[in-house]
Protein backbone atom coordinates (compact mmCIF):
# COMPACT_ATOMS: atom_id res chain seq x y z
CA UNK A 1 0.00 0.00 0.00
CA UNK A 2 1.38 3.72 -0.71
CA UNK A 3 1.76 6.12 1.46
CA UNK A 4 0.32 9.65 1.37
CA UNK A 5 3.47 12.50 0.95
CA UNK A 6 4.93 14.42 3.57
CA UNK A 7 4.43 17.95 3.48
CA UNK A 8 7.51 18.61 5.95
CA UNK A 9 9.68 19.00 2.78
CA UNK A 10 7.36 22.13 1.48
CA UNK A 11 8.15 23.98 4.59
CA UNK A 12 11.40 25.34 3.54
CA UNK A 13 10.06 26.61 0.36
CA UNK A 14 9.69 30.24 -0.51
CA UNK A 15 5.44 30.76 -0.43
CA UNK A 16 4.60 30.92 -4.50
CA UNK A 17 3.24 34.96 -5.27
CA UNK A 18 -0.30 35.31 -4.93
CA UNK A 19 -2.03 37.13 -8.03
CA UNK A 20 -4.37 39.98 -7.33
CA UNK A 21 -7.66 39.21 -7.19
CA UNK A 22 -9.92 40.72 -9.87
CA UNK A 23 -11.73 43.64 -8.60
CA UNK A 24 -15.91 42.78 -8.39
CA UNK A 25 -18.47 43.44 -11.03
CA UNK A 26 -21.61 43.20 -9.56
CA UNK A 27 -22.98 44.81 -6.31
CA UNK A 28 -22.54 42.26 -3.52
CA UNK A 29 -25.86 40.24 -2.13
CA UNK A 30 -27.67 41.40 0.98
CA UNK A 31 -26.09 40.02 3.81
CA UNK A 32 -29.35 38.03 4.80
CA UNK A 33 -29.27 36.32 1.44
CA UNK A 34 -27.72 32.81 0.80
CA UNK A 35 -28.01 31.06 -2.46
CA UNK A 36 -30.15 32.05 -5.83
CA UNK A 37 -33.42 33.88 -4.44
CA UNK A 38 -35.58 30.41 -5.75
CA UNK A 39 -34.60 28.97 -2.76
CA UNK A 40 -35.02 31.66 -0.09
CA UNK A 41 -37.15 29.68 2.20
CA UNK A 42 -36.98 26.46 1.53
CA UNK A 43 -34.92 23.24 2.97
CA UNK A 44 -32.81 21.15 1.30
CA UNK A 45 -34.10 17.27 1.72
CA UNK A 46 -31.27 14.88 0.26
CA UNK A 47 -31.24 10.88 0.02
CA UNK A 48 -28.28 8.41 -1.29
CA UNK A 49 -30.47 6.18 -3.92
CA UNK A 50 -28.84 3.27 -6.00
CA UNK A 51 -27.66 3.82 -9.50
CA UNK A 52 -30.60 2.51 -10.90
CA UNK A 53 -32.86 4.45 -9.12
CA UNK A 54 -31.22 7.68 -9.95
CA UNK A 55 -31.53 7.02 -13.98
CA UNK A 56 -34.81 5.59 -13.63
CA UNK A 57 -36.04 9.14 -11.98
CA UNK A 58 -33.67 10.91 -14.34
CA UNK A 59 -35.53 9.43 -17.31
CA UNK A 60 -38.78 9.52 -16.46
CA UNK A 61 -38.17 13.61 -15.35
CA UNK A 62 -36.94 13.70 -18.83
CA UNK A 63 -39.73 11.45 -20.85
CA UNK A 64 -42.61 13.83 -18.68
CA UNK A 65 -40.74 17.26 -19.45
CA UNK A 66 -40.35 18.15 -15.64
CA UNK A 67 -38.16 18.40 -13.03
CA UNK A 68 -36.66 15.44 -10.55
CA UNK A 69 -37.31 18.22 -7.74
CA UNK A 70 -41.18 18.47 -9.37
CA UNK A 71 -41.46 14.54 -9.34
CA UNK A 72 -40.22 14.26 -5.89
CA UNK A 73 -42.37 16.84 -4.66
CA UNK A 74 -45.48 14.96 -6.40
CA UNK A 75 -43.67 11.59 -4.74
CA UNK A 76 -43.76 13.20 -1.05
CA UNK A 77 -46.72 14.43 -1.27
CA UNK A 78 -48.63 11.02 -2.36
CA UNK A 79 -46.62 10.11 0.77
CA UNK A 80 -48.39 12.65 2.83
CA UNK A 81 -51.80 11.60 2.06
CA UNK A 82 -50.92 7.96 2.16
CA UNK A 83 -50.29 8.53 5.90
CA UNK A 84 -53.07 11.08 6.25
CA UNK A 85 -51.09 14.03 6.26
CA UNK A 86 -52.41 17.30 4.21
CA UNK A 87 -50.31 17.66 1.28
CA UNK A 88 -48.19 20.82 0.61
CA UNK A 89 -48.07 21.48 -2.51
CA UNK A 90 -44.43 22.06 -4.26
Amino acid sequence: MSRKPSFANLRDRAPAPVPAAPAPVAAPAPADAKGPASRQGRKQIAGFFTPDMSLAMHMLARRQDRSLQALMAEAFNDVLRKYGESPIGD
